[in-house]
């Protein structure tokens, strides 16, 4: 998920990868939050993100899913390849077998934290390189719906500072 500053002048973009949605994706099929406390974490995501949208960031949520099939695909060739074995856990088998589970809470997520304001955009995540041009469109198209597009004028502050050291303004 990434935060768009709409202040053009502020120029700012955070990027969270997981974040808050733990509580209602892993937290919630490993049994590390209750059912209250993930149910909870609805509210408190939607919450945080319409503040957020209020004070006037764009979110760009985005979701990569991949089948189980591609994901079998990757798991064996990490597994082939002996500079990328280290990369495999125990935890990949474990979260395989609950597969169904992550879909479900998944599915629950979006359901819950999908809003006006900050709505999911899941990408097809099978093709790495399609995938990738995707979410940099996603978040191309967000920049241009919310950036304006007229450029800073040059403060006072920074004339000053060219003037002295390149004896000219910029």
């Amino acid at each position: 998920m990434a935060l768009l500053d709409q202040a053009a002048a502020r120029r700012e973009i955070a990027i969270f990868d997981r974040s808050w949605y733990g509580r209602v994706l892993v937290e919630r099929v490993e049994g590390f939050a209750s059912a209250a406390q993930w149910g909870r974490g609805y509210d408190e995501i939607n919450e945080f993100e319409a503040q957020q949208a209020d004070d006037g960031t764009n979110i760009v949520k985005l979701f990569f899913h991949v089948t189980q099939e591609t994901q079998d695909e990757r798991l064996k060739a990490r597994l082939d390849h002996p500079w990328k074995r280290w990369k495999v856990t125990a935890e990949d088998f474990r979260n395989r077998a609950r597969r169904d589970d992550y879909l479900a809470a998944a599915s629950g997520m979006f359901a819950q934290t999908s809003t006006r304001w900050a709505p999911w955009q899941v990408i097809d995540g099978n093709n790495k390189k399609s995938a990738r041009i995707a979410a940099l469109t996603a978040v191309a198209d967000a920049l241009e719906r919310s950036v304006p597009m007229k450029p800073l004028d040059l403060s006072q502050e920074i004339s000053a500072l060219a003037r002295a050291e390149f004896g000219k303004d910029s």
